[in-house]
Parts: structure tokens; C-alpha cells; sequence
């Protein structure tokens, strides 16, 4: 062989090895696309197990054929079939309060609300309460509520939130923990042989039990797997109305607020019971979570795997706020769907560059309780410890483009350093939040959680503080505005601003990531003290 016809060979690989580097764009008018179609009413709010959610998922697995992903849900075709059960309350609904010699009915959607619903939670022989506190048992803090107090058979009444701290090391000082959830202490009662449980709002003089705005969270259809464990009672009362639970107490419900600004919460019996008969519209169906598959090019690598997930369910229809019924959940989650289906377009056309493979999941029923991610984690469609990693996708930045990027639990595992270099080569840089933050405000509250308790370890990316063109307090206000008057109203739909600028960097910075993980040496490990490892150790142990 010749020298030139060598130089011309090195030239020639040369260039395909530069071309095969240089980053895709992607396409804003394909994202747009995507949208308009998944938020348009059309869908009605892509409610799960509904014609919207139906129609979105089909809109899915066809979007996945057309960029010629393999697929990888049940019987070779896109789509995991998921049995679930739902529950809407009906009026005829009754809970009684029984005071001395006195009975009081409370109205639903007005006096209190149901956490929970179905068969189960029906109580037809009045049952006597028990106050335990804030309902918690947290060995790490040596604080117990239901200590000193019996509560087996006898429903469980609690204030809502978790004892004042202003020490990171007691209850994360002023941050929340996991055991302020509603739905921790519903199961800490249900573990201590509750038959139900009460929570008490906190609120101050100065604030309502606003039912209106309360109606629209819990005015939705209860939606459960439909082989999850029955629950039990669990209810939201008005606090004007849980003074009767203290009639004839030692305690107003005054002294427990005092008790909590005090420091000084204390576990006692009522001399009250409560009845439930709840009346219910019920229905079994299935849904689907969508998957596709992109196999790595490495021969031994591509049997490790990379979970790129994003829900594409929403709330559907609920009740109206000025007229509008639907809950199109554009930014929730719409927008993440629409960057991951550009995603998944720009890595098939790119495969060669992947050793590992790529699972794409489109989740439903994360509105619901992560109930699509933990059906795919307890019938995964590729074994668990295979899996090296899961980023999930739930909203992208959308106000302007940011220096900085956070990672939702990327702290608890070597995923940190993936991020920090991915962040690197976008000229990023990560940004912190406290622990207490970023693990309860942020990681417990999406599908990451779900694939983490599988043992995977798992992260969330959201745009950080500071911004290119506006300034930190701007941004603060355009969060602050979307919780409060957007998210989860009908009012999340396509007539939001969206700049595109800052879709498409967050999505920069994803395929960056993404690409180290499926390329490095290294698979992404917990750290020393993740409460997540031993499910890691045993799902390796098991072959699951």
C-alpha cells in the first residue's frame, strides 16, 4: 500500500471520527410539534387510564416506531400493561363524629377530605381516637409520638407538619423531612395498628381552610396498582371542625398548637369516636407505560443499561377554575416528554456513539402516586442490576437560559461526578442545595425515587438560581408565580412562555450526561451511607 493511499485512509476515518463527534442540534420546531399535541385538550390532561392518556400513549409508541427504536414492553410492542383500580367518592358518603351524646355529620368537599378511598376504608361501628402528635417515629432524631400511647384498632388524629427545629442536625432544622409527608404518617399509623388516621392542617390566625382551592387537589379519581396493599382512612379535616375530636379532652386543640410552638407536643386519648361509610364509583382498567429501546454498539456493554424516564400523564379533568376543566399539565410534563422524544430521535441517529444501551420509559400514573415507575421496578422490562442508572426527566427550564444546574439527589451517588463534568463541558456549573432540600423537596416527589428504592442509582436535573439574562429575584418571582397560580391548574396549557433557549441547553446538557454514562469506564455507584445500597446489593445478589 502506498504512502498516499495511506494518508488518504487516515484522512478519510479522521473525518468520520470528527463528524461522529460533532453534537446534534435539536430541532425546536420538532419539540413545539410534540407539545401542541400532547397539551392540546385533545388529550384532556392525559389523565390515567383515560381516552387522553390512552391517545398520548399511542402518540408515544408511534413516535418511538418512527425513529426506529427497538421495542421493549410486553410482547414485543411499546407498551407495558399495567392493571390499576380507581375510586371516585360520591355524595351519599357519611362520617360521624360522636361526642358524649351527641352526633355530628361532617359534609365531604367541605368539612374534610379523603387522602384515600374504596372499600377499605370503611369503619361501620364508631371506633375511639387517639392524638399522637405529628403521628412520627423518627430513631434517627430519638423522637417517638406513639411511645407512651395505644392506638392499635383506634384511628389516629395528628397535626400536620413535623416539631420546630432550627438545627440542621435535629429534623433538618428549618427544611422539611420525609416524615412532614401526609403520606408517611398515613403509613407510620397503618404500622402501628391504626384503623385510620386524621390530619390536622397547622394554619395561622390569619389563614383559611380554603376548600376551594383544597377541592381541586383532592377532586380527582383515587388510582391505585391494582395488586397494592389496602390502605386504610385517612383524612384532611377543616380545623374549625376537629375541635369536636377535643370535646371533653384535657386539651383544646389551641394547647396542641402551643404544644408545637413550645417544643413540647405530648400523645393522649380522646373522648370521642368516628364512623365512615363511604360510597364510591369504582373501576378496574389498565394502562401503559411506553418503552423503547436504542442497543449499545459496545458487544459485551450494550446488556448494561441507562433508564431515560419522563411521565407523560397529567390530572386529566377536574374541577374548574374560570371555566377551564382541563388540567393540560403542559410544563408538568408535557415539555419533558416532547425533549425526551427529541432525545431518543437524536441518540438513534447517533447509536454508534452509545457502548451501553438506552431503555426510553414514558411512565404513566406519576400524578397518581409513581405508580407507572414502581410497576416498571417491580416487573422490569430489563433486569434491575443491569441498570446502572436512571435520570429522569419531570419539566425542563423554561423562563431563560442559567449558568447553573442542580442535581435532585445526584449528591447521593457518583452520578455528582457525571453531572460536574457533563456541566463542564456546557459551561455550567453545579449548583447545591442544602441536604434536607434536595432530598425531601425534590427527590421523594418524582420517578426517581421509585427506581432508587429498586436500588438504581437515580437523578433529577433542574435549572439552578443564576441566570444569563435575568436577574436571581426574577427568577424567584417566575417560580413562585408558576406554584402558585399555575401548577396543577387548568392553567398550565399551551398559553405559557416558554424560551426555547432554555429547553433546548437543559437538553444539551441531558444528552451530554447521558452519553458519559453509556460511555465511561465506570458505572455510576451509591455513595457510603445511601439508604439505597442494600436494594442495590440485593437486586446484584438475586440476578434480578
Amino acid at each position: 500500500m502506498t504512502r498516499i493511499l495511506i494518508l488518504v485512509i487516515i484522512i478519510i476515518f479522521s473525518v468520520v471520527d470528527n463528524i461522529s463527534q460533532v453534537k446534534p442540534e435539536f430541532s425546536v420546531s420538532a419539540i413545539k410539534r410534540h407539545l401542541e399535541f400532547l397539551g392540546s385538550d385533545l388529550f384532556e390532561g392525559r389523565g390515567t387510564g383515560t381516552t387522553g392518556g390512552n391517545l398520548a400513549a399511542k402518540y408515544l409508541a408511534l413516535e418511538l416506531d418512527n425513529f426506529n427504536l427497538k421495542p421493549a414492553g410486553n410482547n414485543n410492542t411499546f407498551y407495558q400493561y399495567i392493571p390499576m383500580h380507581g375510586n371516585t367518592i360520591l355524595p351519599q358518603t357519611n362520617l360521624t363524629i360522636y361526642r358524649s351524646n351527641e352526633q355530628t355529620e361532617l359534609e365531604y368537599g367541605e368539612d374534610y377530605f379523603l387522602f384515600k378511598s374504596g372499600e377499605q376504608t370503611f369503619i361501620p361501628n364508631p371506633l375511639p381516637l387517639v392524638f399522637v402528635g405529628y403521628g412520627i417515629i423518627a430513631p434517627e432524631f430519638d423522637y417517638n409520638d406513639y411511645q407512651s400511647i395505644d392506638i392499635e384498632g383506634k384511628i389516629a388524629v395528628m397535626l400536620d407538619g413535623e416539631p420546630q427545629s432550627y438545627d440542621p442536625e435535629y429534623f433538618n432544622g428549618p427544611a422539611e423531612t420525609i416524615y412532614s409527608f401526609a403520606e408517611s404518617k398515613l403509613r407510620m399509623a397503618v404500622s402501628r395498628g391504626a384503623a385510620g388516621s386524621i390530619i390536622i392542617p397547622q394554619l395561622s390566625s390569619e389563614e383559611e381552610f380554603q376548600q376551594e382551592k383544597i377541592r381541586k387537589g383532592f377532586g380527582f379519581e383515587d388510582v391505585t396498582l391494582a395488586y397494592a396493599v389496602s390502605g386504610n382512612l385517612g383524612v384532611l379535616i377543616d380545623p374549625q371542625k376537629s375541635k369536636l375530636l377535643f370535646d371533653g379532652s384535657e386539651f383544646t386543640l389551641e394547647d396542641l398548637f402551643n404544644f408545637h410552638r413550645e417544643g413540647k407536643m405530648k400523645s393522649f386519648d380522646l373522648e370521642t369516636k368516628l364512623s365512615f361509610k363511604g360510597e364510591f364509583k369504582r373501576r378496574d382498567f389498565v394502562a401503559s407505560n411506553i418503552a423503547g429501546m436504542i442497543e449499545g454498539s459496545d458487544p459485551a456493554l450494550k446488556n448494561e443499561y441507562l433508564i431515560i424516564s419522563a411521565h407523560y400523564d397529567h390530572l386529566g379533568i377536574g374541577p374548574a377554575a374560570k371555566g377551564d376543566s382541563i388540567y393540560n399539565g403542559v410544563l408538568d410534563n408535557a415539555l419533558g416528554v416532547s425533549g425526551m422524544l427529541e432525545l431518543a430521535r437524536l441518540f438513534s441517529t447517533n447509536s454508534m456513539q452509545l457502548k451501553r444501551s438506552i431503555l426510553f420509559l414514558f411512565v404513566t400514573g406519576e400524578e397518581k402516586g409513581l405508580l407507572g415507575s414502581t410497576y416498571y421496578t417491580d416487573h422490569p422490562l430489563v433486569p434491575l442490576h443491569q441498570t446502572i442508572a436512571n435520570f429522569n426527566i419531570d419539566g425542563l427550564s423554561i423562563f431563560d437560559e442559567v449558568k447553573s444546574i442542580i442535581g435532585i439527589g445526584s449528591e447521593l451517588s457518583t452520578l455528582q461526578n457525571f453531572l460536574e463534568k457533563a456541566s463542564a463541558q456546557n459551561n455550567l456549573k453545579v449548583e447545591l442545595l442544602p441536604r434536607g432540600m434536595m432530598l425531601n423537596q425534590g427527590f421523594n416527589r418524582s420517578d426517581q425515587i421509585a427506581f432508587a428504592k429498586a436500588g438504581i442509582p437515580s437523578v433529577l436535573t433542574v435549572e439552578g438560581t443564576e441566570y444569563k439574562n435575568i436577574s436571581y429575584n426574577a427568577g424567584l418571582e417566575y417560580n413562585l408565580l408558576y406554584h402558585k397560580y399555575v401548577y396543577h391548574s387548568p392553567f398550565d396549557d399551551l398559553s405559557l412562555d416558554i424560551n426555547y433557549k432554555a429547553v433546548t441547553q437543559h437538553l444539551d446538557l441531558i444528552y451530554d450526561l447521558c452519553l458519559l454514562i453509556c460511555n465511561s469506564d465506570e458505572i455510576p455507584e451509591w455513595e457510603t451511607g445511601s439508604p439505597y445500597i442494600n436494594a442495590r446489593l440485593r437486586t446484584i445478589a438475586e440476578k434480578r
